[in-house]
């Protein structure tokens, strides 16, 4: 047996899902009677996701269908950073939805600290964008997986516990 148990603290997301959900939404967009005539387009790279569309109201109809695609495959409503809804040539719109993926050396900070002031016994360490936690109880690891669960609305971006050895 280890004499350390660890776990890692990531904010990640399925690229491969959020293509799927883009798809689908481009999808229901060519179909819906009130969206068909609205020359609306989704570009997808791999740190944004671009939004164009005739008017503010269809690019609002198209950012709930994304959300609603995105949650039906489960990926986080966090990923999706919203830019300003900006005018481009002919009375068109344009939005820019940065992806969010990992963790900043800000946030990072936050929930080591958060760790350290009510986990003693635990030593999260930062590694990147990934913040590595260990003790040697695997109960005090278990007890701050929970803690994270239960302050999920604290972060910013979607928190996943991936490697618990």
């Amino acid at each position: 047996m280890p004499a350390e148990s660890t776990f890692d603290i990531v904010s990640e997301f399925d690229y491969q899902e959020l293509v799927n959900a883009v798809d689908q939404t481009q999808r229901e967009v060519r179909t819906r009677y009130d969206l068909k005539d609205s020359k609306t387009t989704l570009e997808l790279s791999e740190k944004e996701l671009i939004l164009t569309s005739d008017g503010e109201l269809h690019l609002g109809n198209v950012r709930d269908i994304l959300e609603t695609k995105a949650l039906r495959r489960n990926l986080s409503l966090k990923i999706f950073d919203y830019g300003p809804i900006e005018e481009v040539s002919g009375g068109r719109v344009r939005q820019v939805v940065t992806l969010q993926q990992g963790i900043s050396t800000e946030l990072a900070k936050k929930i080591q600290k958060q760790i350290r002031d009510h986990f003693p016994k635990v030593q999260p360490r930062i590694q990147g964008d990934v913040v590595r936690v260990g003790s040697k109880s695997k109960d005090e690891l278990q007890s701050v997986i929970q803690f994270l669960r239960e302050h999920v609305d604290d972060f910013p971006v979607p928190l996943q516990f991936i490697n618990y050895r």
